[in-house]
């Protein structure tokens, strides 16, 4: 009788652990962002006030093989509605080895009146940038990467945030995938895949920046978007070269080195081209996942430890991008197959099925 009645505590105790980390984890959380993105919104002025003058920026493109969509992003720039006479972009092109540079002179020829110019450095995104940093003019900075474009109202908007606030030191834009791409791709598992991308970029930027904004806990700017005061940026050591997280580390730069307030402007918006396929994919959230951990052991210090959890953003942040990923994608392999599958009969057969496969997720990440 006591081992039934062991037996059966031990199971419950199984299944309600990993019941209530997904509540916790996804859940709660998410009704909590929902009530105070709620609320913020409501007492949020209707918009800032354009400012007296218009300041001069200066616009940054790093460039590696982009013949193909840079036309298109200085375009962009120069349809924008901010002033024309005062934008100055810098194209860097860091080692391309394809024809970006007559891209480049094709938008000098159609765009005479926007102040353009083209710079070469050593191969690297953060040596592209950090070059191009300290030949701006500009009384703000602002990268945008060459595959996307700006909305036409991108660039007034942000200003107008920096202009109505003088305590924020940087910004990231609102990020989006272009959805005619999306319509236009033929592979029906590429297109799924495209929409969830575009959905998951909407919820990180509408949703979790906007949260992380309130307290100044931006975790990072995107590197496809973000202006900053040069002042503030000026104060720091620049974009860092030896990590591939380099814009999670100016973030956590311009916060604590430059004591400066981070945020995000939710109505600047660039689009970006949608993820081409799946090992694109993989590529990618593994350096994103890898510019993480990177960063973090970099400006953790001795605060890494659960007693910090509550205290500490940063401890939130990866254990519930990391620690808890594996029973993450356990929950929401079981909550798709229970959804595609309909029968509570076969519940039993599809947790055990998901277990597997998220056991061979983990595994097949362990060896890439």
């Amino acid at each position: 009788m006591n081992y039934l009645f062991f037996s059966t505590l031990s199971q419950m105790g199984f299944w309600i652990t990993w019941l209530l980390i997904p509540i916790l984890v996804e859940t709660v959380p998410a009704i909590s962002s929902f009530v105070k993105i709620f609320f913020y919104t409501i007492g949020k002025p209707k918009s800032e006030k354009d400012p007296s003058f218009w300041p001069f920026i200066s616009i940054i493109i790093p460039v590696y093989n982009s013949e193909d969509t840079l036309y298109e992003c200085i375009q962009s720039v120069y349809q924008s509605t901010y002033p024309i006479d005062k934008i100055q972009v810098i194209v860097v092109d860091n080692k391309s080895q394809d024809k970006s540079f007559k891209a480049f002179q094709s938008a000098q020829n159609s765009f005479p009146k926007l102040n353009m110019q083209w710079m070469k450095t050593e191969q690297g995104k953060a040596r592209a940038l950090n070059s191009a940093i300290y030949s701006s003019s500009g009384a703000y900075i602002i990268n945008i990467d060459s595959d996307g474009i700006l909305e036409r109202n991108a660039l007034k908007n942000l200003i107008k945030k920096f202009e109505s606030d003088t305590t924020i030191s940087a910004m990231t834009g609102s990020i989006l995938t272009q959805k005619s791409l999306i319509k236009s791709t033929k592979n029906v598992g590429l297109k799924w895949l495209q929409r969830l991308e575009y959905f998951e970029y909407a919820q990180a930027f509408m949703s979790g920046r906007s949260i992380e904004s309130q307290n100044n806990h931006l975790y990072t700017m995107s590197g496809a978007f973000s202006g900053f005061r040069k002042d503030a940026l000026m104060k720091t050591f620049m974009y860092d070269v030896s990590t591939v997280g380099e814009d999670i580390d100016i973030t956590f730069q311009v916060r604590d080195k430059a004591k400066g307030k981070v945020i995000l402007c939710a109505d600047a918006f660039f689009f970006v081209d949608p993820i081409e396929s799946w090992n694109k994919l993989y590529t990618q959230r593994q350096r994103w996942q890898r510019g993480q951990i990177e960063v973090s052991q970099k400006y953790s210090g001795n605060r890494l430890g659960l007693k910090s959890f509550f205290s500490n953003f940063l401890v939130r942040r990866l254990i519930i991008d990391h620690t808890f990923m594996f029973l993450k994608n356990n929950m929401a392999l079981r909550k798709y197959c229970a959804i595609v599958f309909k029968l509570f009969t076969i519940i039993a057969t599809t947790i055990i099925c998901c277990h597997l496969s998220s056991v061979c997720f983990y595994e097949y990440n362990g060896f890439c």
